[in-house]
């Protein structure tokens, strides 16, 4: 529709003289006309109060505007602060975003991926929390405009922006080894995604390099969830783990973990220590405030959306490029010298 009486660009090429493709290339700006035509152009435009469509202006110009934004689950809330992120940034560039939450379901993953062979969307920001079977690497590299965050997908050819999640898990040793444990658990995510590897890979280093062959590891690998902290503790628990110290794979495993164990009289530190990995929720108010990695969230989201729009989606041969966003560790009390070795 044009303006409240119906005025279409029809009836103001009429006016004008002239067609509607020249009316319709005029305003998209893909068109230069003489001084002359242009002015009869544009007092057709304000004498019919011609009012163009935008939803009509971007799909002949080929864009929607809209950039997608694909995550497994938004009560969670890292992912919701990532998600307020890009918001902000889209509205700051007057671009919007259709968010779409996947339950981490690799059938919603896919159709989602889809949606930007069918031009609904202008490009996606797309994040996983489960290893790829290779369906969503090979829909990445034969659609292209996608923007891989926080989560690799093996293989596929595209931006990926991570945290230093190996730093991170190297941030979390050394704290724990300052402290004097040499004996340490990892409850991590699923064994085949790469945060879990690099997260598991800081740790090890930072507490072997402190202790030599005297350190000992150990780790409960399943996945992101407080559901699964909770199992963990439990095991702890039963297994009666000698480990002194914990480091959680993420906010959400550290507030499993710390669930059960004052449910079930397990001290933290005095009796284990912990070391959580996000930093997202409100660690300060835990009891003890929980000590935990910092994921620059905040500048994930803006980050992706500008790799986004600054990749030259022309490219014959696309490749997958890795950016690297540093962490710092947050000390608070959930870390205590070991009693028990």
């Amino acid at each position: 529709m044009g303006n409240s009486r119906g005025t279409s660009l029809k009836d103001v090429a009429g006016a004008a003289g002239v067609s509607v493709a020249t009316v319709s290339r005029m305003l998209n700006g893909t068109l230069e006309l003489p001084a002359e035509t242009k002015e009869r152009i544009q007092s057709a435009i304000r004498d019919l109060n011609y009012q163009p469509n935008p939803h009509a202006r971007r799909l002949s110009l080929g864009r929607s505007e809209t950039i997608g934004l694909v995550v497994p689950d938004i009560a969670n809330p890292f992912f919701a602060m990532l998600v307020a992120a890009v918001e902000e940034e889209a509205d700051r560039r007057g671009l919007s975003v259709a968010l779409n939450a996947t339950l981490n379901r690799p059938g919603r993953e896919i159709a989602y991926l889809q949606s930007i062979a069918r031009n609904y969307i202008d490009g996606l920001i797309f994040l996983t929390n489960h290893p790829d079977d290779g369906q969503l690497a090979e829909l990445i590299n034969k659609t292209g405009r996608v923007v891989v965050v926080d989560e690799d997908v093996s293989g596929a050819k595209a931006p990926k922006l991570f945290s230093d999640n190996e730093m991170g898990g190297h941030l979390a040793g050394g704290h724990l080894a300052e402290f004097g444990h040499m004996n340490v658990l990892f409850v991590g995510g699923p064994e085949a995604m790469v945060s879990t590897h690099r997260r598991f890979s800081g740790l090890e280093r930072a507490i072997r390099g402190a202790f030599g062959a005297a350190a000992h590891l150990k780790s409960y690998k399943g996945d992101y969830t407080a559901g699964f902290g909770r199992q963990a503790a439990r095991r702890f628990i039963a297994e009666m783990c000698p480990s002194t110290a914990i480091f959680a794979g993420s906010d959400e495993i550290a507030v499993g973990l710390m669930e059960v164990f004052q449910a079930e009289g397990v001290r933290v530190p005095d009796d284990v220590s912990i070391v959580g990995f996000d930093d997202i929720g409100p660690l300060h108010l835990f009891a003890p405030p929980l000590t935990a990695i910092r994921q620059p969230v905040r500048a994930l989201g803006q980050r992706a959306l500008s790799l986004l729009l600054e990749t030259n989606w022309q490219e014959r041969e696309p490749h997958a490029t890795e950016e690297i966003l540093p962490v710092e560790i947050v000390v608070r009390k959930s870390v205590a010298p070991p009693s028990k070795q």
